[in-house]
C-alpha cells in the first residue's frame, strides 16, 4: 500500500513538472519584427557580402554575417539606426539575418561612395544602387541631447 501511495505521489509530481514546463517563443511570430523600422533592399552583392537598404532617413550599408542571401527588392524589418552587429528579418524570404551595420542615415551619393569603398568590385562590375522616387528626401533621424 505504502508503494503505491509513493508511487501514485511521485507520478503526480512529475506530471505537474513536465507540464508546467512551456517552451517560450523570443520574438512570438512576425509582430515583433513588422513593428520595426522598414528598409528595402536596393543593392546586393554576395560576392562581397555587403548589400545597402533604403530606409525613411537615408541608405544603410549592411555586411551581411551569416551567409544567407539578400537580393535586391527584398524587404527587411530591423534596427537600421545605428552601428553594430544585430538580426533583421527578411520579410520577403521569412528568415531571420544577422548583419553588421556599417554605414547608416547615408545620401544616394554617400551610398555609392560607401559600396565603391568596402566592396571595390560592386560598382566597377557596372551594379548600380536602385534609385526610388524619394531618395534625395529623406527624414533626419533625432538623437537624443547627450547629458553634460
Amino acid at each position: 500500500m505504502k508503494k503505491i501511495f509513493t508511487y501514485s505521489i511521485l507520478a503526480a509530481l512529475v506530471a505537474v513538472l513536465f507540464s508546467s514546463c512551456v517552451k517560450e517563443s523570443v520574438y512570438n511570430g512576425n509582430s515583433y519584427w513588422l513593428s520595426q523600422e522598414r528598409g528595402d533592399v536596393v543593392y546586393s552583392n554576395n560576392s562581397c557580402g555587403f548589400y545597402v537598404v533604403e530606409t525613411n532617413y537615408g541608405y544603410t550599408l549592411i555586411q551581411n554575417m551569416d551567409g544567407l542571401r539578400t537580393y535586391e527588392a527584398d524587404v527587411m524589418y530591423g534596427n537600421f539606426g545605428g552601428y553594430g552587429t544585430r538580426d533583421f528579418y527578411n520579410h520577403t524570404a521569412d528568415i531571420v539575418t544577422r548583419g553588421t551595420v556599417v554605414e547608416y542615415d547615408l545620401t544616394y551619393n554617400e551610398a555609392t561612395d560607401a559600396i565603391d569603398y568596402y566592396c571595390p568590385a560592386g560598382t566597377a562590375n557596372g551594379l548600380t544602387i536602385m534609385q526610388s522616387a524619394t531618395s534625395q528626401s529623406k527624414i533626419s533621424r533625432t538623437t537624443a541631447p547627450a547629458k553634460k
